[in-house]
């Protein structure tokens, strides 16, 4: 069992050198993207919900 565990690690350090790590200015770029494409996701359902709530207001009324 144990050198079944202690096989496991090691071949996980082997693959993990052979992944292709992001730089760290890829990183914040992506991140970047990430954070101005969900602000402005934000706007558009949070305008939309208003227009959708303001069209229900004026049809109960």
């Amino acid at each position: 069992m144990a050198n079944k565990a202690l096989q496991f690690v090691n071949e996980v350090k082997t693959e993990l050198k052979k992944v292709s790590w992001s730089t760290r200015d890829e990183i914040i770029s992506s991140t970047t993207v990430v954070l101005i494409s969900v602000a402005l996701l934000a706007i558009f359902v949070g305008i939309c919900d208003l227009i959708f709530s303001r069209t229900i207001n004026l049809m109960i009324r």
